[in-house]
């Protein structure tokens, strides 16, 4: 397949150039892309709505159109969904992604339009490896197949007539053939809705191709990898994969992963890791340089426009927000989109952080919903992954889940959190782990630290840990196995962790 690689990365190659204009010109690529959206949708129903055709800067924009949550939008989504044309844009919406996480229904469902899922999913995805050709110029990996890990695909429960599904079903099923010819395991096995069929099929399959890189949410990742090496009684996926090069990531922080990834599963310096930040609303950012981990440049001509709420207006009913020229590096944003499916001013319900200017590039660093703030000591997502990260470090451990809630103030008038952790190599030492954990938390969150100062209002956490395959076995019980499902790792009550101490018990 060596012509094959030559010929996809002769292609690759010219898409840079594009690339290195909206990093050039980051502004006047984001006003672009609002005059289009605007442009385009000035005659829908929202259009209308909101006088779009009169509208010629972002601070009008931000001005004339409210911020929306998925409830907010939910009355004209809902119409989308049945099949009613031009009410939030102008194209007609066949494929709609589902995801979890909204409070008035067990899923979302978010619209996918033909724009949407062209001019941004499938865009990610090239530039994805572009970047990766621009970083690795000798790369061989489309000598091999790429696996991906996908969810699945129901008819629309308001239009049978259109599918729903994870964002990563309906790329994977949209792919043009020549796309197909390079990916693994076939569309039959990819698009099964019953998991464990599923990933029994794929390790029967993808254990006996040449598979080069590999594109999953951690999580479902290990416990494919884990059922390869099993079968074929391999020490390493190296032994099975020889030419594999690259594993792309996503969806939670790889950061407690990385380890586990490099000693157990991919024991070579020449395999590379690379981050991707592709939500269920549009393909969002990619990392540009290999030795920046867990930095990632954000997509600017993709049809979404951007804005940033900072966290003290989140939750306010007329948040200020700041566009991209506003930001500052290093703070805290609530991240808005208006994108090329009719999502707009939307809260998708993740925070960032900016790590550079010009080029903009940011990193991921929690969920507007996910953190614990029981006691004033606003802990994010963010917090969490360093200090679990750093706990395994100093113990020689490998994580494979956790999760922390609050341990609600009792007649002491004392609180605290409570962990529950699933490894895959013990720490040498739990209770220098459990000290870890807790000493590298107060040294990133000065909040949490001042409320564990001489124990004032915060005790030490109580720190769980649980056997191999309870959290699998509790997002089995939640019908929540495989595509893009994660376990959450933060909550501002105890559900999560209760739900896994129960398991444990039994």
């Amino acid at each position: 397949m060596k012509l094959i690689n030559d010929i996809v990365i002769w292609f690759m190659k010219k898409r840079f150039e594009r690339i290195e204009h909206f990093k050039k010109y980051p502004v006047e690529t984001q006003q672009g892309v609002l005059d289009e959206l605007l442009q385009t949708a000035r005659f829908t129903e929202w259009g209308i709505r909101y006088g779009y055709g009169q509208i010629k800067t972002a601070k009008e924009f931000s001005e004339q159109v409210p911020v929306s949550t998925y409830e907010d939008l939910f009355p004209f989504i809902e119409r989308v969904l049945k099949g009613e044309p031009n009410v939030l844009w102008p194209s007609s919406a066949d494929w709609f992604s589902k995801s979890s996480g909204t409070t008035n229904a067990r899923s979302k469902y978010i619209p996918v339009s033909a724009e949407s899922l062209e001019e941004c999913h499938y865009k990610g995805g090239k530039d994805m490896m572009t970047l990766l050709v621009q970083n690795r110029p000798n790369t061989s990996v489309f000598d091999g197949k790429g696996l991906s890990i996908g969810g699945t695909l129901h008819p629309n429960p308001y239009d049978k007539d259109t599918q729903a599904g994870d964002i990563s079903a309906i790329i994977v099923n949209n792919l043009p053939s020549w796309a197909q010819y390079l990916r693994t395991p076939p569309l039959e096995i990819a698009l099964l809705d019953e998991w464990e069929e599923k990933i029994s099929r794929m390790v029967e399959v993808c254990s006996e191709e040449n598979v080069t890189n590999m594109l999953g949410v951690p999580t479902w990742a290990i416990v494919l990898l884990d059922r390869i090496l099993e079968k074929r009684r391999a020490g390493n996926m190296l032994e099975i994969w020889p030419d594999f090069q690259v594993f792309v990531h996503g969806a939670v922080s790889f950061a407690p992963y990385r380890d586990l990834f490099k000693s157990k599963f991919f024991p070579s310096s020449s395999v590379d890791y690379m981050e991707v930040y592709n939500a269920s609303e549009g393909y969002i950012a990619v990392q540009d340089d290999l030795s920046k981990i867990g930095e990632m440049l954000l997509m600017l001509d993709y049809g979404i426009y951007y804005e940033f709420v900072p966290m003290g207006e989140v939750h306010k009913k007329y948040p200020k927000t700041l566009t991209l020229d506003e930001v500052e590096l290093n703070t805290n944003y609530a991240l808005l989109m208006s994108t090329n499916a009719g999502l707009w001013r939307y809260m998708i319900g993740d925070t960032v952080k900016f790590t550079s200017k010009y080029p903009f590039r940011l990193k991921v660093s929690g969920r507007t919903k996910h953190f614990i703030n029981a006691f004033g000591e606003e802990v994010i997502v963010e917090n969490a992954d360093v200090s679990i990260t750093e706990a395994c470090l100093q113990t020689n451990a490998k994580i494979r889940e956790f999760t922390a809630a609050p341990v609600f103030m009792d007649e002491s008038g004392k609180g605290g959190h409570e962990w529950v952790l699933e490894f895959e190599t013990q720490p040498d030492d739990f209770s220098r782990f459990c000290s870890v954990l807790d000493a590298k938390l107060r040294e990133v969150n000065s909040d949490y630290d001042a409320k564990r100062y001489k124990d004032i209002a915060l005790v030490p956490p109580i720190v769980h840990q649980v056997p191999e395959g309870t959290f699998y076995q509790w997002m089995n019980n939640r019908g929540q196995l495989g595509g893009q499902h994660k376990v959450p790792r933060l909550s501002n009550e105890r559900s999560y962790v209760e739900g896994l101490l129960e398991l444990k018990s039994l």
